[in-house]
């Protein structure tokens, strides 16, 4: 393991990245195994950037002269072409690192302790928190009400489940929001409520839009400084970018800000949230800050989570067979939607997790692209993107292979719903969930992300979690279909090539090669050759954005 490389500070960082361009720009890295992800040439042993881009890919004995040249002794760790998040959720990254964080909490009482310990450091204010999910708890149950009551009296508390798609409020918030046993479940939501029909507290998917007005509303310094926590922890993790899902439009002009002023340590590739569609239709993709925040998709959902039980299925869940999801949004609410962007250039991205969603999805896409014709196409290929492609029938894989449709994925999911994946689907189901190798066989490119924060965010969790099929303990289980689990070049090109193919910059990202962007990521373990159990235990000790220096490891 290399623990050698020199410490960089954040702030030393963004200082580097605010300074001329030829500053920290011009590098030449060698020292340690580096894989380029280009067929062509897949290994080499030194690279050279110049200005920001690469100059020179090849053996030691080519190579230039290291005149002008900051030399990287990578000491044994392994580069690859820089690292892309291709589905995250940047402004929950960065809120994460500043409210309350109930990740990893190992049962409702020990959520609630969290809970208490925060109201007692924070007596004033609504409290807001996320990352709770009770699939690993003993008590296997949701949080209700009378849990938040108990841990915070009197409190208003919205604390949302891991896969943002539900979240637990407290007495005290639902009255504030007027939520009684008399109020209905809006259209894409569910108010669960007890055998005496009052509501227990947790609101699923559009149902937590009745309690969107009591979020305490952060100012512009807050917000920003919310951008720089995900970007410092993204920096560290060895991401070199993230496409940005659900973007809010206001937030835009904030991180085209943040990237003129050398604070955008990543590239950042938004996807709007579809409530501000026509906005970004009207003015069209938009690129700020040389490549590094690039505004040209619309994030749109069609459906719930599997964890919450708001994944639209075909038939019933197995193991509540009274409900089988939601539905969060219509053909007739798309489709006008859908057949603009074909016109304008605007690319569509659209969550879909349960089979039903993703066949109505891939149905809505096969509808919009036949109903424009070509020639009316801004783009000649769209590049549509399904979000998730969670559970898909096999009798429609057929959309995948006649409609130009990417496959986003999160590795990471598997690993963490083989828990409880197979009660909620039964095992016939299982055939079409997360199925990265059967889609990469059928020639569909499968873009690799995380969707942090509903996941850590972490890219050896989701290298690990693609080769191995496996959670963090090595567990996989008897029925959890390990022909899926993808080989290793495979997995690189998932958080490298292919999110660049996604994003149109095939040709700027995604492999080490002369020309390209200098986005680097090394890892103090070779990720092609480490056993897969060790993959989780290594960590980024280098990350380099455009030539830019933007994390180095002690």
């Amino acid at each position: 393991m290399i623990r050698t490389l020199k410490t960089l500070s954040l702030a030393a960082a963004l200082m580097l990245a605010a300074a001329p361009a030829a500053y920290a720009q011009n590098l030449l890295i060698r020292g340690g195994p580096i894989h380029t992800g280009d067929e062509a040439r897949p290994t080499a042993e030194v690279v050279v950037v110049r200005d920001g881009r690469i100059a020179y890919v090849g053996a030691a004995n080519g190579s230039p002269s290291a005149e002008g040249l900051e030399v990287v002794d990578l000491k044994g760790a392994a580069l690859f072409p820089g690292f892309t998040d291709g589905h995250a959720h940047l402004d929950g990254i960065g809120w994460r690192e500043t409210t309350l964080n109930l990740e990893g909490s190992a049962s409702v009482v020990e959520a609630m302790q969290r809970l208490s310990a925060w109201a007692e450091a924070h007596p004033e204010g609504v409290i807001v928190g996320r990352g709770w999910i009770e699939t690993h708890w003993p008590e296997k149950r949701f949080l209700t009400a009378a849990d938040l009551d108990a841990a915070a009296p009197g409190r208003i508390v919205m604390l949302t489940r891991a896969d943002g798609h539900a979240v637990a409020v407290s007495s005290a918030a639902m009255k504030a929001a007027g939520i009684d046993a008399s109020t209905p479940s809006p259209s894409g939501g569910d108010i669960l409520k007890g055998p005496d029909g009052r509501p227990t507290g947790m609101l699923v998917d559009a149902s937590g839009d009745l309690i969107a007005g009591l979020a305490p509303q952060a100012d512009a310094a807050a917000t920003r400084a919310a951008y720089r926590a995900g970007f410092d922890v993204y920096a560290r993790y060895g991401w070199t970018g993230v496409h940005f899902m659900s973007a809010p439009w206001k937030d835009v002009p904030l991180l085209e800000q943040m990237a003129r002023d050398g604070e955008a340590t990543a590239r950042v590739y938004n996807n709007i949230d579809m409530g501000d569609a026509r906005a970004l239709m009207a003015g069209g993709p938009r690129d700020a800050g040389d490549g590094l925040v690039i505004t040209r998709a619309i994030k749109f959902y069609a459906d719930g989570a599997l964890g919450s039980r708001g994944a639209k299925l075909f038939e019933p869940y197995s193991d509540r067979p009274e409900t089988s999801g939601l539905m969060l949004a219509s053909r007739e609410e798309v489709m006008p939607l859908y057949q603009e962007a074909l016109r304008t250039g605007i690319q569509i991205a659209t969550h879909a997790i349960g089979d039903q969603g993703n066949h109505d999805v891939a149905a809505w896409y096969e509808e919009a692209l036949r109903a424009v014709p070509k020639a009316e196409w801004k783009l000649a290929d769209p590049r549509w993107r399904i979000e998730h492609a969670q559970i898909i029938r096999p009798s429609d894989y057929h959309y995948f292979d006649e409609l130009p449709i990417i496959a986003s994925m999160q590795p990471s999911h598997a690993i963490g719903d083989l828990h409880f994946a197979a009660d909620r689907l039964g095992d016939a189901r299982l055939d079409g969930a997360y199925a990265w190798h059967t889609l990469v066989d059928r020639g569909v490119i499968v873009v690799g992300g995380s969707d942090a924060p509903v996941e850590r965010g972490d890219p050896l969790i989701e290298f690990y979690a693609a080769v191995a099929r496996r959670d963090l303990n090595g567990f996989q289980g008897p029925d959890w279909r390990p022909n899926e689990a993808v080989d290793r070049a495979t997995a690189l090109k998932m958080f490298t090539l292919w999110p660049a193919y996604a994003s149109f910059r095939e040709n700027e990202l995604g492999t080490i090669a002369v020309g390209k962007r200098g986005d680097f990521t090394a890892f103090d373990i070779d990720l092609m050759t480490v056993p897969a159990a060790d993959i989780p235990k290594g960590r980024a000790v280098l990350t380099v954005v455009g030539g830019r220096i933007v994390h180095r490891a002690d």
